[in-house]
């Protein structure tokens, strides 16, 4: 069975090392949960406001064409169904930004506005913090902090035959920080947060693969995080990572995003990704194959 897990054969160096470091997986302390507010009860903040002070900067567009060189082509990082990601650099402090180019069409400027005000003030280290945003005529931008290391799915799942693979203290860092992220934008956030798309691509890796959750364009607020009261959404996840009964009929909680998060465990244990079309039929999907694969074991054993 080993041998359908390629990720399973550790070295022989590595079994010391794991035993002194898996008692915790490193992370920062965890900052004062900020105080609780209800979407529009603050109005956003000007342009001087300091970056991570709980109020989102606002930018003029010329200011964040200005800082992406007029969204050049290499200076796209990456491009979703809600928009382009672009680097750039702030001309005002010279601090480097992720700005997202919305699509115009996606939401009305009070509803857009709205939600910055929610987005603004979600303070986690195991969250991409945003710094502000524009919405001038119909122009839909966010602007992020930078982080420089790219995605999960770069480092996991987009593997080539020179590539080291991440080893299991690394892949238990990730895993551990993006729980605690979910865990706070359910349980501590108000509103709470349903991220919707919790996918590899959307969990970015700093200098020290500590994860950070990205892409708040999706996240829906709900008026409570009980999974009692399921909202009903547009399914708007990716296949494979959505819950059946999100996917299936757009019945929305926070339970759909723990489903994500298995999905992604599965990924980090195996190496595998969720949807694979380059494998045979029956290993396709990646939840399926482990289903079948745990069945034939308890058939085997019991």
């Amino acid at each position: 069975m080993m041998n359908c897990f390629p990720c399973f054969q550790s070295q022989k160096s590595r079994k010391s090392a794991s035993k002194r470091d898996i008692a915790s997986p490193p992370s920062e302390p965890v900052e004062a949960e900020p105080k609780k507010q209800k979407p529009g009860d603050e109005e956003v903040g000007g342009g001087g406001g300091p970056p991570n002070g709980g109020v989102a900067q606002t930018f003029t567009f010329r200011e964040l064409a200005t800082a992406t060189k007029n969204f050049r082509q290499e200076c796209l990082l990456g491009e979703g169904g809600f928009g382009r990601v672009y680097k750039g650099t702030l001309a005002s402090n010279g601090q480097v930004v992720a700005v997202k180019q919305l699509d115009k069409h996606s939401q009305g400027s009070k509803d857009f506005v709205t939600e910055v005000n929610t987005i603004s003030v979600l303070k986690h280290q195991n969250l991409v913090q945003l710094i502000g945003y524009c919405s001038d005529g119909d122009q839909r931008l966010l602007v992020f902090e930078y982080i420089p290391n790219g995605s999960l799915e770069t480092h996991l799942l987009e593997m080539t035959p020179e590539k080291k693979p991440m080893d299991w203290i690394t892949r238990l860092k990730i895993a551990y920080g993006t729980a605690e992220g979910l865990s706070y934008l359910h349980l501590q956030a108000n509103p709470p947060v349903i991220y919707r798309d919790l996918k590899p691509s959307n969990i970015l890796l700093d200098d020290d693969f500590n994860p950070k959750l990205s892409d708040f364009a999706s996240v829906s607020f709900g008026p409570d995080g009980d999974s009692k009261f399921p909202i009903q959404s547009r399914a708007m996840g990716t296949y494979g990572y959505s819950a059946p009964e999100y996917s299936g009929v757009g019945q929305l909680t926070s339970k759909s995003d723990v489903y994500s998060f298995g999905v992604i465990l599965l990924e980090l244990i195996t190496g595998r990704r969720a949807i694979d079309t380059t494998r045979p039929n029956d290993e396709q999907n990646l939840v399926q194959w482990v289903i079948i694969a745990i069945n034939k074991i308890a058939t085997f054993l019991f």
